[in-house]
């Protein structure tokens, strides 16, 4: 028997974890307050265009849809360009899986 055709599912299996605490300066503290309050605008910002288009044509928006918009309302509202963008685009995705959700 070659060693790739062993069952490998009798194996013990060791997980490990590790847990963190950081301890943010009053500076860092100020800056992740706003970039969840700038994730938590563009979510409900898209929620709203979301349920919005739901209600008048029967289907939401998707998250490509939804992410080509998020440059015009950066343009829109200057203090959305300070936070990080993949943090937005998550908003944004999250708007998106939750309507998944939704539709099932």
């Amino acid at each position: 028997m070659l060693a790739s055709d062993q069952d490998f599912g009798t194996q013990k299996r060791v997980h490990k974890a590790y847990k963190y605490r950081i301890y943010p300066t009053k500076e860092q503290q100020q800056l992740i307050h706003q970039m969840f309050g700038c994730c938590r605008f563009v979510f409900n910002h898209f929620l709203g265009l979301w349920n919005n288009t739901y209600a008048t044509t029967g289907k939401g928006l998707s998250y490509n849809t939804c992410a080509t918009q998020l440059p015009a309302l950066k343009g829109q509202f200057d203090w959305l360009k300070t936070v990080d963008s993949i943090a937005l685009q998550s908003a944004v995705r999250h708007v998106a899986d939750s309507a998944a959700l939704f539709r099932h």
